[in-house]
């Protein structure tokens, strides 16, 4: 079920007991999807750290400081000279 902004807004109760009942609810926006109503479910197992071992490279040069981005960095309103 799709729905527009306004009428999720008036009715979100409604589309809630949908969600919760196994309907796919969709609220548009303009008449685009923009956000999909799921009902909240507990995670079944924690989250293990890891699972990625052998497929992940970082290079060599990593931590290599990049003189260009130190200088924009510096350069930029984000830090002032003298504060």
């Amino acid at each position: 079920m799709r729905v527009n902004m306004h009428e999720a807004k008036s009715q979100l109760s409604r589309l809630a007991n949908l969600a919760r009942k196994g309907e796919e609810v969709v609220i548009c926006r303009s008449g685009q999807p923009w956000v999909r109503l799921m009902p909240y479910r507990e995670s079944i197992e924690p989250r293990r750290p890891g699972g990625l071992e052998g497929q992940i490279v970082i290079g060599p040069d990593f931590d290599a400081e990049d003189e260009e981005i130190i200088a924009a960095f510096e350069g930029s309103e984000l830090f002032p000279e003298g504060e």
